[in-house]
């Protein structure tokens, strides 16, 4: 592992730490370098190449595109640091404080930070069943009976205290008892949406306590809920459809709501054992394993699984993930204008020039490291005027400059994405969400992405790209990324 203090960086020989829990490696961390240690680590899967293991650091993890094993990969338990913090002093230190004073008093009485605050992300559940956005049962549905004991209501009555990031007068998080598997005895912080999405209605599971048990066997092991969910799920549905049988599966009753056999498989993908070792390649490898049109059933977009928000039911999603530069995620560009209503989830005409927008927006909050949950009521005029404040450099000195920042942003990493091979056929949806319609989801009931080529020719326009979905020569330049050329050529 690798350790940062005040002398400089540090090589430590990881043997002790082998196979280790995070909760564990950073323990021990603290112990051997100061209680003021902050360490990111990794669990057992990231040290056996689970390809979507995390990085955890404290409770909370990054989670997707297997970051994990990439640390991995280089045999890097941990990096640890423990300096001295250095003061910071803003370009124009009255207008940073006055611009930070306005932000908590606008936040305190905001009702989205009170529920965050109250509830954490467990409160948009019922919300997105309602309108059909919460998959179910591996995305063959949008609604589930007993989805009332999965509510933000629910999960607050198991709350045993609060937590929260440094500073944060959000604090969405929570702890709770874990009563079953490596952590029972235990509190985790969780759960959060996205796993109560995975190890719950995809599954065919409303049971709370389950979830939260399920989310910490997956934090031991250091694996992202997401991706895990979903590839339990693809092979639930497999097994129902007859395409494998329990002998495929190591010999385990795995169906709709089995929560014996869905931790037992759970630690298997965390070991990287038996049926673990082809279900911890992710759901894209595994259906190529299993051959027999298994694909059809695999709901990821470029090899990453898709979160709780069904593309079916909000077209903006559909686009915003199909072009994703990292596969199907529900953070490269949330369209925050339909989630909230303000515009028709279900048309498909015009979507492009909005998910261009909400993508360049994103990159921006995501290279600030503003967080999603606390940032009620900043926008990127807000943000311009935080950033002059605190570094005075004139790049940031307008929204319209923070959104060329963004857009720079996403052409490069498209940029990496064309060097390595990928074109407008891998800005694709899963096959059931072109060719299935949505059943059991409410007013989202019949729904489908019929028209995404059309999207994809409105949003590569918007962004300068070519229909290839390539970014065109003089767009390259005008973003002042002209080395990135001679890779494209």
């Amino acid at each position: 592992y690798v350790h940062i203090d005040s002398q400089g960086v540090h090589f430590h020989a990881a043997d002790e730490l082998g196979g280790l829990d995070p909760r564990n490696v950073q323990r021990i961390l603290k112990e051997r370098h100061g209680a003021r240690t902050s360490s990111a680590c990794i669990g057992l899967a990231g040290e056996k190449l689970v390809r979507y293991a995390v990085i955890t650091s404290d409770e909370r993890t990054a989670s997707r595109g297997g970051v994990g094993a990439v640390m991995g990969s280089k045999n890097l338990k941990a990096v640890s640091i423990n300096v001295p913090v250095r003061k910071f002093t803003p370009f124009d230190e009255p207008k940073f404080k006055s611009l930070i004073k306005a932000q908590i008093e606008m936040l305190r009485e905001n009702p989205r930070r009170k529920n965050m605050n109250t509830f954490g992300t467990p409160y948009i559940t019922l919300g997105l069943e309602k309108k059909g956005i919460l998959p179910v049962k591996n995305f063959q549905e949008g609604s589930i009976q007993g989805i009332e004991e999965i509510s933000g209501e629910k999960f607050y009555a198991l709350k045993r205290a609060k937590s929260g990031c440094y500073g944060c007068m959000t604090r969405c998080g929570g702890m709770r008892d874990v009563t079953a598997g490596p952590l029972k005895g235990t509190q985790i912080d969780g759960p959060e949406y996205e796993s109560i999405y995975a190890f719950g209605p995809n599954l065919g599971i409303t049971d709370k306590q389950f979830i939260i048990n399920a989310n910490a066997m997956c934090d031991y092991y250091g694996i992202d809920t997401i991706s895990t969910g979903v590839c339990i799920a693809f092979t639930c549905e497999l097994l129902e459809k007859g395409l494998i049988s329990p002998a495929d599966v190591d010999g385990l009753e795995l169906n709709w709501g089995n929560k014996d056999a869905i931790l037992t498989l759970t630690e298997k993908i965390g070991k990287r054992e038996g049926i673990g070792k082809i279900l911890g390649e992710g759901v894209k490898r595994t259906a190529e394993y299993f051959d027999k049109n298994a694909s059809d059933y695999a709901v990821h977009i470029k090899g990453l699984e898709l979160p709780g928000y069904e593309p079916r039911a909000v077209k903006g999603y559909a686009l915003s993930m199909a072009t994703s530069n990292i596969g199907g995620s529900h953070m490269y560009g949330r369209p925050r204008p339909e989630l909230a209503g303000k515009i028709d989830p279900f048309t498909e005409e015009g979507k492009g020039e909005s998910i261009a927008q909400v993508q360049k927006e994103q990159a921006i909050e995501d290279s600030l490291i503003a967080c999603t949950f606390g940032n009620s009521g900043l926008n990127m005029e807000k943000y311009s005027e935080f950033l002059m404040a605190a570094t005075g450099i004139d790049a940031y000195s307008s929204p319209d400059k923070l959104m060329k920042i963004g857009e720079r942003i996403i052409c490069l990493e498209r940029c990496f994405n064309i060097r390595e091979g990928l074109r407008r056929r891998d800005d694709a949806l899963p096959v059931r969400m072109t060719k299935e319609p949505l059943k059991n989801a409410g007013e989202a009931s019949g729904q489908i992405v019929s028209k995404l080529d059309a999207l994809l020719d409105e949003y590569y326009e918007c962004m300068g790209y070519s229909k290839k979905g390539v970014p065109k020569k003089e767009k390259i330049r005008e973003l002042g990324l002209e080395e990135v050329l001679r890779d494209l050529d």
